[in-house]
């Protein structure tokens, strides 16, 4: 993604000097794949009201490279977030509607936020209490080295992912699925989380559909995109870490479903195409 020298959203809070203790930094990856099957990218439309207990271990310091390695990625994430905000500003005016835009926390180790304390190896998520993302950095080298999923616009998927949790928030398709859970069995609400989580994935693909019509995108982006998809699909993630797969247990889709609603957002960029709770598609 062509992203150097271009603006970088003001909407982030960064915590990174401010967080830590008591909590392991970045995680293993047995940790990460716990948290994943639990609630990846921001969970249930950001329905982390209960997040899961901190995983206990000692704080890491950084060293110089491994700092300068971590600015670099707070600014290219800044920059995302910048680009999504345009995109949703314009999708948004276009209806009549205002756009009230997210701030992305920037943390290290561990961070409260208004759905709870969450430490680095639950991965990022979306707080529809505060309206706020939140990323703890070394997730994205987690996902080049532990989930083999590379790449700059990987690490751009995830926040595009985390703001359509947003958008589901502002149009309150979240509280809704949210409100079932008190209505329906854990089998049924999964179902509909795995159609919030494709949804998410769809409204991603939707900013990535507009951001290659301004000619910010490079070869092999998107590849690297639907490669982080199939990376974090239910199925592939229960057979790493347990060695088999319980779709009934699925909460945010299969590898392939994954890979179809990013792609089909970035093909149409049409917000209306992506009802995932009446699609008969995948």
């Amino acid at each position: 993604m062509l992203w150097r020298g271009r603006r970088g959203s003001t909407n982030v809070d960064d915590r990174r000097g401010l967080s830590g203790g008591g909590v392991a930094a970045g995680g293993g990856i047995i940790g990460v794949i716990i948290y994943l099957l639990y609630t990846f990218l921001g969970g249930s439309g950001g329905d982390t009201t209960s997040l899961p207990p901190e995983m206990p271990g000692p704080s890491t310091e950084m060293t110089t490279t491994e700092k300068a390695a971590d600015d670099e990625r707070a600014e290219f994430v800044k920059v995302v977030l910048a680009e999504t905000e345009d995109v949703w500003n314009k999708i948004f005016s276009e209806q009549g509607k205002d756009y009230p835009e997210p701030t992305l926390v920037l943390f290290r180790n561990a961070v409260q936020s208004a759905c709870g304390t969450a430490s680095a190896a639950m991965g990022p998520f979306y707080c529809p209490g505060d309206q706020q993302l939140y990323i703890d950095l070394s997730f994205y080298e987690d996902m080049q080295k532990k989930l083999n999923a590379p790449g700059d616009f990987a690490m751009a998927y995830v926040v595009a992912h985390e703001v359509g949790h947003h958008i589901q928030n502002l149009n309150g398709t979240a509280e809704k699925v949210s409100r079932l859970r008190q209505q329906v069995n854990e089998t049924e609400y999964n179902r509909y989380s795995v159609k919030l989580e494709l949804q998410a994935d769809f409204l991603a693909g939707v900013w990535a559909h507009y951001a290659q019509e301004k000619n910010i995108l490079q070869t092999g982006d998107i590849e690297e995109a639907l490669n982080a998809a199939n990376a974090i699909g239910d199925d592939l993630l229960q057979k790493k870490s347990q060695g088999y797969v319980v779709p009934d247990a699925f909460t945010h889709g299969t590898s392939e479903q994954r890979m179809y609603w990013f792609k089909k957002g970035y093909q149409t960029g049409d917000p209306s195409q992506g009802d995932t709770f009446k699609s008969t598609d995948l």
